[in-house]
């Protein structure tokens, strides 16, 4: 009976001792789940899908086609865009002929205005001539001659002045028409891109590595924009770990942990921790707690610590966010 009793005291001594020691040199806690990036993958136009190239739990790469819309009636919008786009460049031709066409029409207009400007000139100076001279040594058929081709004369210049007027009016409204078709050319290469990238949005690529979860669409299924078709789980996974603020005080970025997952008790992987969150699990929760209310119950909060794992063994292990882990923060060597 004494032998036992020893025994049982030297036991229950060396479970003090182990705990004592376990508790003086690591931190763990059981509420701590992995966690990944799960991007959630959604179309930007309604459509019926055509093809759907993925199933669940598939690994897929970045840029990898997942859903194919039925694209016929964006190819059409296309060839239609394409068509108007091609209308709107002959247009800028044609104007642009116009415009010079109204250009030389100006010129010739100035040129003869220039020539009957001479004309009126010469017959301005033979008429002064027949006025200087004595009446006596011209004509009165000759002066009447005089007086009538100038007056002809001033009535051909007032013509090409009018002329350069309308030859320039007109280069204005072929300029104007330009300007409206190089307009009308801009607009329809702007709807050509919006045909061409709403085309593209018919093609439902992977914007991220990873695997293939909670897929919700099938093949023949009329989608819409924002509607979530299936998510991607990247491959990268860490560890969330909710301390209890009493045990903070010991924890800090950078020390090592050891983590043991629920579902794969081996190995136990070697991490360590990346960053502690600024603030409570409960302070960011949708209902916040708020204690002014007058029945406040003190609660040990807790605070969610990021944990990164740094072992290789971990690749080949099919980890998923959610899982259980044990994380054990070595806080003393």
């Amino acid at each position: 009976m004494i032998a036992a009793g020893l025994l049982a005291a030297i036991l229950v001594l060396a479970g003090g001792a182990y705990w004592w020691w376990q508790a003086s040199h690591w931190e763990s806690t059981d509420d701590a789940f992995l966690e990944a990036h799960v991007t959630r993958v959604a179309p930007q136009i309604s459509g019926p899908v055509a093809r759907l190239l993925v199933d669940d739990n598939q690994q897929v790469e970045a840029g990898a086609l997942l859903v194919q819309i039925d694209p016929r009636n964006f190819e059409v919008a296309l060839a239609n865009a394409e068509a108007r786009r091609g209308s709107a460049a002959a247009q800028i031709a044609e104007a642009e002929a116009q415009v010079a066409v109204r250009r030389a029409a100006i010129g010739q207009a100035r040129a003869n205005q220039v020539i009957a400007e001479a004309d009126q000139e010469n017959t301005e100076t033979t008429l002064r001539r027949f006025r200087s001279v004595d009446p006596r040594a011209v004509t009165r058929q000759q002066t009447d001659d005089a007086e009538a081709s100038a007056r002809s004369a001033r009535a051909r210049v007032e013509a090409a002045k009018q002329e350069v007027s309308a030859a320039e009016a007109q280069a204005a409204a072929a300029e104007a028409q330009r300007r409206a078709a190089e307009a009308a050319l801009r607009e329809a290469e702007a709807a050509l891109a919006n045909a061409q990238l709403q085309l593209s949005y018919t093609r439902i690529t992977a914007p991220v590595a990873g695997r293939i979860a909670n897929r919700g669409v099938e093949a023949g299924n009329y989608v819409t924009p924002g509607q979530a078709l299936l998510s991607i789980v990247e491959r990268d996974v860490w560890v969330t770990a909710n301390f209890k603020e009493t045990q903070l005080r010991r924890i800090r970025p950078g020390q090592s942990v050891q983590v043991r997952v629920d579902a794969y008790p081996q190995p136990v992987l070697n991490a360590r921790i990346d960053s502690i969150q600024s603030g409570t699990g409960a302070r960011f929760s949708v209902l916040p707690p708020q204690n002014a209310t007058g029945n406040y119950v003190k609660v040990t909060q807790r605070v969610p610590v990021k944990i990164v794992i740094e072992d290789d063994r971990a690749k080949s292990m099919p980890l998923s966010p959610g899982l259980s882990v044990v994380p054990r923060v070595r806080i003393s060597d």
